[in-house]
């Protein structure tokens, strides 16, 4: 399979620059090693519904930062119960190792809110900590433990394949581990399963955020064969870039999500997999510190249907496409949307022809300041109904390689960064 250079795998990529991309933000007075600059979201992992009651125990939740910073901030938050979250002890540190709870010595942080070590979080809402002096780098694993006996339980709950964060241990036994730097206290790794946590900003010298707004695609589930998810591999791409880190990367990605406002096609108590789109866009997306780019890839679980929702109709993902882009223009940001991966239904019928209108749609209508073809970068010659064999977990997922594919074709000046430098010259495998 020959390789094509990255030039040429840019010409399969689609990019449409409606207004031009967001032009360099001023210099930081410090550099990368003085993290000094603007509060932006160093890892978010957006929650999906509200499952059961805290045991009493704590919950070490570990996610992976995309860029440089100090001066953590913790958002906790209890959207979808009925009744308020008691955090009576919250600590955030550093994991060194991926698969022990253990912290770096010396790395283990109070979390405060108003001062207090303590707070309450009503139903609907969300709690932002005081700023922790932790400092942390591109890739570092943030732990938040997080001690809530008897709260209801908001949570992300669709592992990833692997055994990187994000993901979560609990406590063995009872009472308050929020402060165990070295771990014994808690069991094994839970995958994907994370309890209260959903963002983390910082004092960064990035100049902003680029929230990843999307399904399972975007979530990392099926993502198997080693390897990170899609958005992790742009993460790593811009952090190679020369000079201060420029942007950071924030997954708000649910599997089972939909865009367009509707039942969930999985679950009839709409608990599973996140509010659709329109309704999340606000805590997700638009409420982070820092956010300049917001990039849509949803639609297949809309147009895939399921046992509690049929198909949508093209105009219906249309509509909800052109709402949160209105809105996020409105809020002043820069819109990238991605067009939506084959699904093996097959050629001709209702299910394709919703996702080529779409996707047609997605291409020509310049609603969006960038269209990503990520369509046209996964699907096969062959059969351009299904994802290449060597980069496809199951009809609708890519595996580990067929992310990586994503990560690496997307253009980086849609993001107003440079086409090249720090990066790769070719896509790996990428055949013409």
């Amino acid at each position: 399979m020959k390789k094509v250079t990255r030039s040429a795998a840019l010409a399969v990529v689609s990019v449409l620059l409606a207004a031009g991309p967001l032009g360099p933000a001023p210099a930081h007075a410090a550099g990368r090693d003085g993290y000094s600059g603007s509060q932006v979201t160093l890892t978010e992992s957006a929650l999906g519904g509200v499952h059961g009651t805290a045991p009493d125990a704590t919950v070490r939740n570990v996610l992976t930062v995309t860029a440089p910073g100090d001066n953590l901030r913790v958002r906790l938050s209890n959207p979808f119960a009925d009744t308020a979250v008691t955090v009576r002890a919250a600590t955030v540190g550093r994991q060194p190792a991926t698969d022990r709870p253990a912290l770096a010595r010396g790395s283990v942080r109070t979390l405060t809110f108003g001062h207090r070590r303590g707070v309450t979080i009503a139903p609907g809402a969300s709690v932002w900590s005081d700023p922790a002096p932790l400092r942390v780098r591109f890739g570092d694993h943030v732990a938040v433990s997080v001690y809530a006996p008897g709260a209801p339980v908001s949570d992300h709950t669709f592992p990833p394949p692997d055994t990187d964060p994000p993901g979560s241990f609990l406590s063995t036994g009872p009472g308050d581990a929020t402060a165990d730097s070295g771990g014994t206290a808690f069991g094994a790794f839970r995958p994907g399963t994370l309890w209260w946590v959903d963002a983390v900003t910082g004092t960064s010298p990035a100049r902003g955020t680029i929230v990843t707004l999307g399904d399972s695609i975007t979530d990392g589930y099926q993502a198997v064969g080693g390897g990170p998810r899609w958005t992790d591999v742009l993460a790593a791409r811009i952090d190679a870039l020369p000079g201060d880190a420029p942007l950071s990367v924030a997954n708000a990605g649910i599997s089972g999500n939909t865009v367009s406002v509707q039942p969930n096609p999985y679950d009839p108590t709409n608990q599973c997999c996140g509010p659709p789109a329109p309704l999340r866009l606000d805590r997700d997306v638009l409420s982070v510190p820092g956010v300049r780019y917001v990039f849509l890839l949803e639609g297949t679980n809309d147009i895939g249907g399921g046992d509690y929702a049929p198909s949508a109709p093209p105009d219906q993902v249309i509509e909800a496409m052109r709402e949160v882009a209105a809105r996020v223009h409105r809020a002043g940001k820069k819109m990238v949307g991605a067009t939506i991966l084959p699904m093996c239904n097959a050629a001709g019928s209702a299910k394709e022809q919703t996702r080529l209108t779409v996707n047609r749609w997605i291409r020509t209508s310049r609603t969006f300041d960038a269209v990503v073809d990520f369509d046209a970068v996964l699907r096969d010659p062959a059969d351009p109904t299904v994802i290449r064999q060597q980069w496809r977990a199951d009809c609708y997922h890519p595996n580990a390689a067929g992310d990586r594919v994503l990560g690496d074709s997307i253009p980086l000046t849609v993001f107003g960064l440079p086409a090249r430098a720090g990066n790769k010259d070719s896509v790996p495998g990428l055949a013409g």
